[in-house]
């Protein structure tokens, strides 16, 4: 099971791509949802994780990045 700290540090990623726009925070939290597809979870997290991770990786480039 992964822990707090991934999962806290997924979700801020997710806050500030919305927040913000910021494809790279997209991207990053794209990468830290199939890493958690690959750790051990249950198989509804497993499909909610690769269907975010999916859309974020698909994503037209909209905001510019203002890290």
């Amino acid at each position: 099971m992964p822990n707090s700290e991934l999962w806290a540090a997924t979700l801020s990623l997710l806050l500030i791509h919305e927040e913000t726009g910021c494809r790279h925070s997209a991207l990053n939290a794209a990468r830290l949802l199939d890493h958690l597809c690959d750790l051990e979870i249950d198989d509804e997290t497993r499909r909610l994780c690769e269907r975010a991770s999916q859309r974020l990786g698909n994503q037209e480039n909209r905001h510019a990045c203002a890290a």
